[in-house]
Parts: C-alpha cells; structure tokens; sequence
C-alpha cells in the first residue's frame, strides 16, 4: 500500500471514528446508572471470567462474593489503566494540531471518553464499597502507574494500550454480554463501555502502526524490551492485587479455610487476573496480526520468551 492510500484509509477511519463517537455517546447518570444500585444478591464478574468453578469447595453465597471482589477490582483496574491511556492520546494528538483535523477531533474524542470513563469507574467504587464488607484494598496508585508507563516510548505504550483495549472487547462479547445470572446494573456499565472502546481499538490500532513506521530497527528493538517491561510491571501489579483479594476475600467470607483450599483462592485469584489482564489480549488473534506484522523473528521470540511462564501459569 502507498503512503498516500495508507493516509487516506486512515482519514476515513479517523472520520468513521468521530462519527460512531457522536451517535453512540451516552451520559453516565442518564443511560448507564439511571438511578439504580446494585444488586448485591448477584454475581458481577461472568464465571468465564472469574474461574470460580475452580473452587468446589465455595457455596453459592461465597461464589458471588468471589465474583463481587473480582468485578469491583476489574472497575478499579480500568479507572486505573485510563488514567495513563487518555494522557498518552493527548500527548499523541499533538502530532495532528496542524494536520488532520479530523484526526485530532477523533482523538480528542477518545480522550474525553476516557476521562468519563475513569469518573464512571470511581463513582462504582463509591457505590460498591457500602454493600460489600470493610476491608477491600486496591492497592496500585492510578499517578504512579501512569508516570511508570508514560516513562516508556510511544511505541511501546501503544502496544500495551492496543492490548488493553482488545481484550475489553473481548471480555465483553464472549463472557459479559452472553451472562444472563449476572447484576444488570455491572452489566450495562460494561456494555456503554465497550459501545466506546470499540471506537478506541481502531484509533490505538492506527497510531500504533503510525508511529511503528517512524521508527529504525533499532529504536523498534529497545521499544520491544520496553514492551517487555511494561508486561512485567502489569504482571506485578496483578500479583499484588490478586494476593490481597483472596485475603480480603478469605476474611469476608466470615468462615475458616484449610491451607489446600487457602493456596486454590490465591492460586485462582491470580490465574484469573493473569488471564484477565495480560494473556486475553495478547492471545487475541487482532493483536497476534498487528504484532506479527512489526516484529522480525528475532523479536517475536523475546516476546514470546517473556510471555511464557504468564501464559503457561494461565493454562
């Protein structure tokens, strides 16, 4: 493809984009809460999700609870990855003032939907919190976070940002949307959010290949280690938060458990937050294409290496 076709498929993407953001834009309190709490006598996170089947040992009542814990982590992590990807496009945008125009406004669109997006995500916490049991931590800080990622090249945020905005997608068509037990409340939430993601995907996706194109071989070989990374660091904060939610969840559940069944919330706690957060997107077959084809063998190998032992806990 030439630059100029490459340029003008991206223009009426960037366009398709701005008008898909017009006619689907909802508020919050009109179309998402309208008035509603939630429904602490159903579950949050789709089991799909959750993996709670892999705890027999749980009654019903302990089932929801785990899915509670999970779900309210799940609105937390967003509100949290949020806060770094809306700072990046708006750093991004910069390179259209002058240029595209309607690339700017696509853009500055995703940037305003991330912001309420991340206000919709901390009124939840302020609802969740009342209907469920005191001492539920989330415990990485949504600044520090952002100022460690934003430290990495545009290249390699991207690329976490893209993966990030796939597996949302994908969570919601193949586990939320189907779920029919879970609180319809949780449910609509990630359903306006998905209706706007799906916008945000193909606007990651073109700045992503963008900048890929701006770079030498060896800029792209240190972003690929910065990429590693932030992989990493994502896997530290899911281990961080998994091991204080099955210890929230273990103390709230009011009952005492054996060491064997103490390890299976812990072990299920992560594999479910690992599934979730890292190896969902970069299994997706969109991110597999869009990786493949910026990578040379040499890369993807590093990739996959570092990927292994997350991927590998997972199954």
């Amino acid at each position: 493809m030439s630059h100029a076709t490459s340029h003008s498929t991206d223009s009426a993407r960037y366009a398709k984009c701005v008008e898909v953001s017009k006619r689907i834009r909802w508020d919050t309190d009109r179309d998402v809460i309208r008035g509603r709490a939630f429904d602490f006598g159903r579950k949050f996170l789709p089991d799909g999700l959750s993996m709670v089947a892999r705890l027999p040992f749980l009654s019903p009542d302990e089932q929801r609870l785990f899915s509670q814990v999970q779900g309210r982590t799940y609105a937390n992590m967003f509100a949290l990855v949020e806060r770094f990807i809306g700072a990046k496009v708006l750093e991004l945008s910069r390179g259209h003032w002058l240029g595209d125009q309607v690339a700017l406004e696509a853009l500055v669109r995703l940037t305003d939907e991330e912001l309420k997006h991340q206000e919709m995500f901390r009124r939840l916490e302020t609802m969740m919190a009342p209907g469920m049991p005191a001492g539920y931590r989330f415990l990485p800080q949504p600044n520090d976070v952002a100022q460690a990622v934003l430290a990495a090249s545009s290249w390699a945020v991207l690329a976490l940002v893209t993966d990030i905005e796939l597996f949302s997608q994908a969570h919601y068509r193949s586990s939320i949307e189907p779920e029919q037990q879970i609180d319809p409340l949780w449910k609509d939430v990630f359903l306006f959010h998905w209706k706007e993601e799906s916008q945000h995907a193909i606007l990651d996706e073109i700045e992503w290949l963008s900048e890929n194109a701006r770079l030498d071989a060896a800029q792209r070989d240190q972003a690929v280690s910065e990429l590693i990374g932030l992989v990493a660091a994502v896997d530290g904060i899911v281990q961080m938060q998994a091991r204080a939610d099955a210890d929230y969840f273990a103390q709230a559940a009011g009952r005492s458990f054996d060491a064997a069944q103490a390890a299976a919330l812990h072990a299920t706690m992560l594999r479910a937050y690992r599934w979730q957060y890292v190896v969902s997107g970069v299994q997706d077959p969109r991110y597999g294409e869009l990786l493949g084809s910026m990578l040379n063998a040499e890369q993807g190998a590093r990739i996959q290496a570092a990927l292994a032992p997350i991927v590998g806990a997972v199954h």
